[in-house]
C-alpha cells in the first residue's frame, strides 16, 4: 500500500507547506543544533499550526551521512516529533546514502527523505562526475530504490542548481521522478543568483512542461537578498511547498527566513491572495499559524545558535514595536505597517535616544514614577541627548536616566524647602 503523502495532499488543494531547513541547511551557516534542541524546535514549529502541524511543516531533521551523531539526531527528531511535524532526512544521490536516510526515519508516520540531485551541467560534474542528463536519470532510479526500501517513507527530490539548469530537461526529469513514486520535486537556486523575473520564468516554465501531476517546491537562497521575493514568485506560479529557515540560517548569506515568510503570508489575509496567486476564496492554511509564537521561537533559535536578533531584523528583531522620536510617538499607527501587539504579542516600548522629543522623555519619566513637563522636560531632553553623544551610544541607559530624575527631584525639593 502506498504511503499517505500529506505534503501532496495539502499542496494539491492549495495549502502551504513549509520545508523547514534551519537544522539541516542551517548547519552550513556554521551552527549546530543538538538532537534535543532539534526536537524542541520541530515541536514549536509544528505548534504554530496546532494539530495540523504535519500537514503544514516538513522539518528537515538533518543529513544522516555526516556522522553517527548526526544520524542519531535525525532519528531522535523523527521518533520524538511524530504527529507534530512531518520529519525528513536529507541525503546525497547515492544508493548508500538513500538507504541510510530511509533507515533514519523508517517506522514513523509521515516520514520523508529528500535526495539531492544535481540539475545543471556544472553541478552534475562537480557532484557526481556525470553530465546533467545522466545525473537526473540516476535520480529517477534512486526514487524507485527508495520506494522499494519502504512503502511508508515518502521520497522527495531537490534539483540542485536548478537556476542554471535546462528547464525542459528538469521538467522531463520531474515527471519521470513523480511517475516513479516521487512526492515533491524542489527546484533549488543553490547559489542564490536568481532575480525575481528569472524565478518566475523557471517555476512557470518547468511546472507547465512537467504537467499537472508533478508537485514542485522551491528552495531559494538569499545571496542577492532576493530569496523572499523569489519565493513569492514561486507562489504566484502555483508552488505550495516552499523552503525556509528560522532567522534565514543557511549556507553563505542564508535563505528565506521562516518568521518573515509566515508573517508575510498570514498577518493580512486580505493581501494573501495577491501575494500567492490564490484564486478568490482559495485557502492557504488548514489552520493559520499562531503569529504570536514567532518572536519566542526566533529568540530560542538565536540563543542556541548565537546568531543575534538585531534592531533591524524584520518581524522578530529588537526594533519591532519601539518608538524613539516625536511624530511616531504621537501617532504610532501612522509609522508602522502592522500592530505588533495584536499580531505578535509584542508590547510597544518607548526608548530614549539622541532623537528623543520632550514628549518621549516625559513618557519615559512617567514610567519611572516622575511627572515632568515644561522646562523640566526640556532640561531632561537636553540631558538625554548629551548623554547619548557623550557615550557614543544611541540608546541611553534608563537606570542612569532614572538617577538623573531622582537627582532633579531632590534639587527641586531643596530649592523649595
Amino acid at each position: 500500500m502506498s504511503v499517505r503523502d500529506l505534503v501532496r495532499e495539502s499542496a494539491s488543494v492549495g495549502r502551504l507547506v513549509v520545508w523547514e531547513e534551519s537544522a539541516r541547511d542551517g548547519a552550513q551557516a556554521k551552527t549546530l543544533m543538538p538532537g534535543p534542541f532539534r526536537v524542541r524546535l520541530a515541536r514549536e514549529h509544528g505548534a504554530l499550526f496546532g494539530s495540523d502541524g504535519p500537514r503544514h511543516v516538513v522539518f528537515a531533521a538533518g543529513f544522516p551521512a555526516v556522522c553517527p551523531e548526526e544520524y542519531e539526531a535525525v532519528r531522535q527528531v523523527a521518533v520524538e516529533t511524530e504527529g507534530q511535524v512531518s520529519a525528513a532526512a536529507v541525503c546525497r544521490g547515492s544508493l548508500a546514502d538513500v538507504r541510510q536516510a530511509v533507515a533514519s526515519v523508517r517506522g514513523v508516520a509521515h516520514a520523508r527523505v529528500m535526495v539531492v540531485v544535481p540539475a545543471s551541467e556544472a553541478m552534475a560534474r562537480a557532484m557526481v562526475h556525470q553530465d546533467a542528463r545522466a545525473a537526473l536519470s540516476k535520480g529517477v532510479d534512486l526514487v524507485k530504490a527508495a520506494r522499494d526500501l519502504s512503502e511508508d517513507v515518502a521520497v522527495d527530490v531537490c534539483l540542485a542548481d536548478a537556476s542554471r539548469a535546462d528547464h525542459a530537461r528538469m521538467a522531463e526529469a520531474a515527471a519521470e521522478m513523480t511517475a516513479a513514486g516521487g512526492g515533491t520535486v524542489l527546484l533549488a537556486d543553490t547559489v542564490g543568483r536568481q532575480l525575481p523575473a528569472e524565478a518566475a520564468e523557471m517555476f512557470a516554465g518547468v511546472g507547465a512542461a512537467a504537467g499537472p501531476g508533478v508537485l514542485l517546491g522551491a528552495h531559494l537562497h538569499n545571496d542577492l537578498g532576493l530569496g523572499l521575493a523569489n519565493t513569492l514568485q514561486a507562489l504566484q506560479a502555483g508552488v505550495r511547498v516552499v523552503s525556509s529557515s528560522w532567522l534565514g540560517l543557511a549556507e553563505r548569506s542564508g535563505m528565506v527566513a521562516t518568521e518573515q515568510l509566515l508573517f508575510l503570508l498570514a498577518h493580512d489575509p486580505g493581501r494573501t491572495a495577491g501575494l500567492t496567486g490564490c484564486p478568490e476564496g482559495g485557502e492557504l492554511w488548514w489552520r493559520a499559524p499562531d503569529l504570536t509564537r514567532l518572536p519566542g521561537i526566533a529568540a530560542m533559535v538565536s540563543e542556541q545558535t548565537g546568531v543575534p536578533l538585531s534592531v533591524t531584523t524584520p518581524v522578530v528583531g529588537s526594533g519591532v514595536g519601539t518608538i524613539s522620536t516625536g511624530t511616531p510617538f504621537v501617532d504610532p499607527d501612522l509609522f508602522q505597517p502592522y500592530d505588533p501587539r495584536s499580531l505578535l504579542g509584542i508590547e510597544p516600548t518607548v526608548v530614549l535616544t539622541q532623537l528623543a522629543s520632550a514628549r518621549v522623555v516625559a513618557a519615559v519619566a512617567a514610567r519611572h514614577g516622575h511627572r515632568i513637563d515644561g522646562a523640566a522636560a526640556k532640561d531632561a531632553m537636553a540631558w538625554v541627548k548629551s548623554q547619548a553623544f557623550r557615550t557614543g551610544r544611541a540608546v541611553v541607559d534608563e537606570h542612569l536616566f532614572a538617577a538623573y530624575l531622582d537627582g532633579l527631584g531632590s534639587r527641586c525639593a531643596g530649592a523649595t524647602g
